[in-house]
């Protein structure tokens, strides 16, 4: 630590404890020192502090030290007295009030970063009036009568010459009636030093009247106790002090008159002479004698252990005294000592003070002089300090102090302030801020507004801590605020919580910093200050997290606010709604156009993908269309957005309500600037808001209007209301006029009628919805938001007619495409793409004339090749209008279209239709429309077909169709079932009655039905490729060869297409079927169809192995077993259904086969033989490939009852798609019937290695097939 005395607390002992001089003067000597605005103390008060007076000075030890610093406090003798609480209250509201008298340009300076604040040192942090506040605090308790630092040290008695009988006067001017009370009840000395001064005022005469007088004095008072002073030498009162020495002395000096006027610069001199002459010559020496004469008083009656045990005992007894302090007298033991300690304090002998006070303690605690006690604690403290000894000892007698004050009650609660104090500049001075800040809290007692001023000064020091305590340091703040506020100090409250808003801001402590901008704002109203007040208020505006009443009370009160001002205020970054900046979509149309809001919502790249074959200038050189024009665009909006003049740019703006109350919201617009020559300077016209410096807050007129250009552009207005919590998504829109540039700068709206909000588009923030082709990657930001307006082009309008929301899969209809050209410039060269051809294909325009389904219904003649025009080799991505139907629409133009929905699901259906302007002269040549639906697909019919070859034909198949119905209340027709080509038919197994029943199929039913396939490629008869599935003749069939069916049927066969598949092993399949009328009425269903088609295609027909088979022969042979055995000749047909030719090895055999070719499904016990039952071993109608072999299982014992004879392996060679036939016989045993079905067949491709290394490296090149179940009965005659 520095040097103690050059600390605050060092330099506020000095000013505090120091010797006091009574001042004693007569009406002519104030009158005198009035004519200089002063009095006769504050004329003397400068030069009674000497910072280099340079006394050498000698108290109890022989050891003489030099004083430096010295400083005398005169009081007139009314003044010595203690204060009264509403006295010293008074005088301390006063500092507070006078330090409050700020300035507002002061009170409304913005608050400082927190980083800078905690950068302050203590000075620049601490306001400077809390000195002159803890100096009245302290002199609350001063003239007490158990401390004698402020009993005078001598007694000053000024006399005028212009008295009549001045030694007469001096007399009488220490008459016990004007003597303070402590001379008068015995608590000091009233025999104290005494200095006589006659006051001359030069106006009155000449020195002579004075010399006499002066030699009266001395020789009734003594030669060195009195001196003269002559004063107001300047005769004309004009003498001006460059350095007024009492400016800071007198607060309340009038205006019209110079303090010191009449004072010349010998005056001044004299008055610094006297001062020091007193001190110097009188006070020191007086009070080094009596520190001697008491010192050995004191050490002949207190020290020396037997001075020390007489003590003891003589205080025997007093242990049942409350309180001995009224028993204590100037003449007293222990008032000596207190005396002998204060006077060696105030000479700086802090040694001789601390064990005097040391001494006296013991005595004031055993006698329960509590008062006194206390204060002799109190001075061992600052004497620790003083000394910079033991940090502890200083610590535990201000501890002591103090909690003995409290002890004490009410009585002493301006000592406890005053111990607090110091205790405080204590532990500052050794840099315990922290401590410092708990002493500071527990004086802040039951004054509020002295408590406001202590818990500022907590705060203080919980900043100035090491680290800093920034919670506690703004929470104290606001808990000084609040005080302050309580006693109308509202300009104090504001500037305490706007320090403590310095903590708060930017952090997450949302509650606190609500309250405190809150406060702000409603205590700038009350002192006027509204723009301060509503910018506060604005803060706490968007207070989500506050509760519904508080939210109420924050709108109620800002309301109140801006009606008290009568003016209408425009306020950047309005927080009240709140705008979701990163969801606010720009939509324009430029060459693209669109028809309807959905189709805004489309990704940029799947249109791009739609129009690159469209658009010659994409299908090109995949450049900028702008860049196609560049001698016609000014430079610098080479990457500017274009719109058209006459056509909307829509704006789309979320607002969020964030308080659980409603808000209304009028007047909701965008601003924008237009200037209406791309080469001129941007003038605004009336609707930009521009903010300078920082400035939030603007004052509008009274009403508040604003008047808009409308010749240049027109701008839409929405007024909405909100409900607590609510997000709403405005769209507004400016449609410019006139060509030229247009920038969109921010969205305007009005809160509740009464304050303008306003938000300026931060562009980088802001999602541009329409982006540029293949622009740059990174484009100037504020090419976002500006706009070159172009002359009015063509746009076409668009829509499709009965396209439904909802449908069932598989629903087929035919819609309408209706486009519209509302101007008068006509269009030419139009094409259109659609995204899903698989849903959506163009009809020919000769069937907008037919009537639907009717016209796909097959005609008894097969000429349907006229109505095949739109065939699927035929059809296009790109579908090109006639010339003849896009010149010139007066009228809008109708198209059909085919709609199927081919799956369940959402389905995103995008039309894209380009056309160009016959007019080419524009910037643009050509434009877009950009058509888009949603349809929501229900599931229908569910449809799976399993082919399985036919054991008992070759070229013929078993089909199996399973038909569920998965809606929860439509009813279906299974109308027809047809194959694709000419090379199938089908035909039914079963009887149409015993598959349906009731005739359609009713909501979750399901069923399954058989059917034959057959190949018959060399028959060109196509009337067997459909089957009829309903019980009616009269139903006609669909002919399922025209469009539409085809052309779906071509997309179906792409979607399902398989990878693994080779020619001529699928079939395809289009089953029809047709709504029934009665399904339930009281269910929601989609909008009716009246007819439905399901696709399976790439059904395969050929299992994994090449070869079929089929082995031929008699079922039944009767033979007389008596004579010889039996043999039966059988022949097996051998069919090659690959493109490749096959070498196929038929092996027969006689008895069990090895373990590696026993089928896992024998077919009868070997030891059976005879007549006996066949089991069914497989289910036909289960299975796709062809039946596994069953070989018969001989038991080892048994005499085996039929052998193959023959040759027991054949190869033949099979060419591609060839068949031959094979003979083979049995040898018969015995009677039975046995199933012959132990044979196999190996095949491999003769040009394996040709297969095998295709595109499908997989593909089996060879293998062993096992017999088909063949039984034969052979019976004995």
């Amino acid at each position: 630590m520095a040097d103690p005395a050059k600390t605050k607390l060092g330099r506020m002992l000095l000013d505090e404890i120091s010797p006091v001089v009574m001042v004693l003067r007569t009406p002519l000597v104030e009158e005198s020192c009035r004519e200089n605005e002063l009095s006769l103390i504050e004329m003397l008060t400068p030069y009674c502090n000497f910072s280099n007076i340079d006394v050498p000075v000698r108290t109890a030890s022989d050891q003489p030290y030099r004083l430096r610093r010295f400083k005398l406090r005169l009081f007139y003798a009314s003044e010595i007295r203690k204060r009264s609480s509403e006295a010293a209250k008074d005088r301390l509201n006063q500092v507070i009030t006078h330090a409050g008298d700020t300035e507002l340009s002061e009170l409304c300076s913005h608050p400082a970063e927190i980083e800078s604040v905690i950068a302050c040192s203590e000075q620049e942090l601490v306001p400077p009036w809390f000195q002159d506040f803890n100096k009245e605090l302290i002199d609350a308790v001063a003239f007490s009568e158990h401390e004698s630092f402020d009993h005078p040290v001598a007694c000053l008695l000024a006399v005028s010459t212009k008295d009549k009988g001045p030694i007469d006067k001096f007399v009488d001017l220490f008459n016990t009636n004007q003597l303070p009370p402590l001379l008068n009840n015995g608590a000091m000395d009233p025999k104290i030093l005494k200095y006589f001064l006659l006051v001359h005022d030069s106006r009155d005469g000449t020195l002579e009247k004075a010399t006499g007088i002066m030699a009266e004095m001395r020789s009734t008072f003594g030669v060195n106790d009195c001196r003269l002073l002559c004063i107001n030498s300047a005769v004309d009162g004009t003498e001006e002090h460059q350095e007024n020495p009492w400016a800071s002395y007198k607060n309340n000096a009038s205006s019209d008159k110079q303090l010191g006027c009449f004072l010349s610069v010998d005056d001044i001199e004299e008055l610094r002479n006297t001062m020091h002459d007193l001190s110097s010559k009188h006070i020191i020496p007086h009070m080094e004698m009596k520190i001697r004469v008491l010192n050995q008083q004191v050490s002949a009656t207190r020290k020396g252990f037997r001075n020390q045990i007489k003590n003891l005992w003589w205080r025997k007894g007093k242990e049942d005294v409350p309180d001995n302090s009224d028993g204590y007298t100037f003449s007293s033991t222990e008032s000596q000592i207190r005396v002998l300690g204060d006077y060696a304090f105030m000479l700086r002998d802090y040694e001789l003070a601390l064990s005097n006070y040391r001494l006296i303690s013991t005595d004031y605690k055993l006698d329960k002089a509590w008062t006194h006690y206390a204060g002799v604690q109190e001075m061992m403290g600052l004497a620790y300090f003083m000394l910079d000894q033991s940090r502890k000892d200083a610590e535990y007698c201000m501890e002591s102090a103090f909690s003995t004050y409290l002890k004490i009650g009410p009585s002493c609660g301006w000592n406890v302030t005053r111990c607090g104090i110091w205790w405080a500049e204590m532990l500052k001075a050794r840099d315990q801020f922290k401590d410092a800040a708990g002493v500071y809290f527990r004086i802040s007692g039951e004054e509020p507004l002295h408590s406001a001023v202590m818990l500022e000064q907590a705060a203080y020091c919980f900043l100035l801590s090491t680290p800093a305590m920034l919670r506690k340091y703004g929470f104290h703040l606001v808990l000084s605020g609040d005080l302050y506020k309580k006693y109308d100090q509202i300009k104090h409250a504001i500037r305490t919580y706007k320090g403590a808003l310095s903590v708060f801001k930017g952090t997450a402590w949302s509650h606190i910093r609500d309250h405190v901008h809150f406060h702000i704002g409603k205590w700038y109203a009350i002192l006027g200050v509204f723009d301060e007040a509503i910018k506060h208020m604005l803060e706490v505006l968007a207070c989500g997290h506050q509760s519904k009443a508080t939210q109420e009370l924050f709108l109620k009160d800002f309301f109140q606010i801006i009606q008290e001002t009568g003016k209408t205020f425009e306020v950047l970054r309005l927080q009240l709604p709140v705008i979701n900046f990163s969801s606010i979509k720009v939509v324009f149309e430029d060459h693209r156009t669109y028809a309807s809001s959905s189709a805004v919502s489309v990704g940029e790249s799947l249109w791009q993908s739609l129009e690159e074959e469209m658009i010659p200038s994409l299908s090109g050189t995949k450049t900028n269309w702008l860049e196609l024009k560049p001698k016609i665009l000014p430079k610098k909006y080479k990457e500017s957005n274009v719109c058209i003049a006459g056509e909307a740019i829509k704006v789309e703006v979320s607002f969020r309500n964030p308080l659980q109350i409603p808000i209304s919201i009028s007047n909701v617009s965008l601003i924008c600037k237009h200037s209406a020559e791309c080469d001129e300077p941007e003038s605004d016209n009336g609707s930009l808001v521009e903010y300078q410096n920082g400035t939030e807050l603007r004052t509008l007129s009274v009403n508040g209007g604003s008047s808009l250009d409308t010749s240049l552009f027109n701008l839409s207005e929405a007024d909405i209301s909100m409900l607590g919590g609510e997000n709403i998504l405005v769209q507004l829109t400016v449609t410019p006029k006139v060509e030229g540039t247009l920038k969109l700068v921010g969205v305007r709206w009005k809160l509740s009628g009464s304050v303008i909000g306003v938000c300026n588009f931060d562009s980088d923030i802001i999602r541009k919805k329409v982006a540029k082709g293949k622009r740059k990657p990174k484009q100037p930001v504020k090419d976002n938001l500006q706009f070159l307006v172009i002359k009015s082009l063509p746009r076409l309008e668009g829509e499709i007619h009965d396209l439904p929301g909802t449908v069932y899969a598989g629903d087929l209809r035919r819609i309408t495409l209706e486009l519209r050209n509302p101007s008068k410039i006509s269009v030419k060269n139009l094409k259109m793409r659609i995204s899903h051809p698989r849903f959506l294909n163009i009809a020919a325009q000769e069937v907008m004339n037919l009537e639907f389904p009717t016209c796909l219904i097959k005609h008894e003649s097969s000429s349907q090749s006229s109505k095949q025009a739109d065939t699927p080799e035929a059809s296009s991505t790109v579908y090109v209008f006639p010339e003849t139907t896009s010149s010139s629409w007066e009228i809008p133009a109708k198209w059909p279209l085919w709609f199927r929905a081919a799956a369940d699901g959402n389905i995103s259906l995008c039309i894209t239709i380009y056309y160009e302007m016959e007019d080419g002269s524009s910037v643009i040549t050509y434009r877009t429309l950009r058509m888009h639906y949603n349809v929501e697909v229900l599931p229908s019919l569910e449809v799976s077909l399993r082919i399985s070859p036919s054991p008992s034909r070759l070229h013929e198949f078993l089909v199996r169709m399973d038909v569920a119905n998965r809606t929860s209340s439509e009813n279906f027709k299974i109308h027809q079932l047809s194959c694709v080509g000419d090379q199938w038919e089908v035909s039914l197994l079963q009887p149409i009655e015993s598959v349906f029943s009731l005739g359609f199929l009713m909501a979750g039913q399901a069923l399954s039905c058989f059917f034959k396939l057959k190949n018959c490629r060399t028959d060109r008869n196509t009337e067997g490729n459909v089957v009829r599935l309903v019980d009616s003749e009269s139903s006609r069939l669909f002919d399922t060869s025209i469009s539409p069916f085809n052309l779906f049927h071509h997309h179906e066969r792409l979607h399902q297409e398989r990878q693994d598949q080779g020619d001529g092993s699928t079939v395809d399949f289009i089953l029809v079927a047709t709504p029934e009328s009665d399904s339930d009425a009281g269910t929601p269903t989609p909008t009716t169809a009246e007819i439905f088609s399901y696709y399976n295609c790439h059904c395969r027909v050929a299992s994994s192995s090449p070869i079929w088979w089929l082995v031929d022969g008699p079922r039944s042979v009767s033979h007389d077993f008596s004579a010889s055995f039996c043999e039966i000749n059988l022949n097996m047909s051998v069919y090659n259904s690959s493109e490749d030719a096959v070498s196929v090895r038929i092996n027969t055999l006689d008895s069990t086969p090895t373990s590696s070719l026993a089928s896992p499904a024998a077919s009868v016990s070997g030891d059976e033989f005879g007549w006996h039952d066949v089991s069914h071993l497989s289910d036909i109608k289960g299975t796709t490939e062809v039946m596994g072999t069953r070989v018969k299982a001989l038991s080892p014992e048994s005499v085996p009852p039929f052998v193959w004879s023959g040759l027991s392996s054949t190869r033949v060679n099979l060419g591609p798609l060839a068949s031959t036939q094979v003979p083979l016989q049995i040898s018969v045993f015995s009677p039975g019937t046995f199933d012959l079905s132990n044979y196999s067949l190996q095949w491999n491709f003769v040009s394996s290695s040709e297969n095998g290394d295709g595109e499908n490296g997989s593909k089996v090149t060879s293998a062993t097939c096992y017999g088909h179940p063949y039984h034969i009965a052979v019976l004995r005659k």
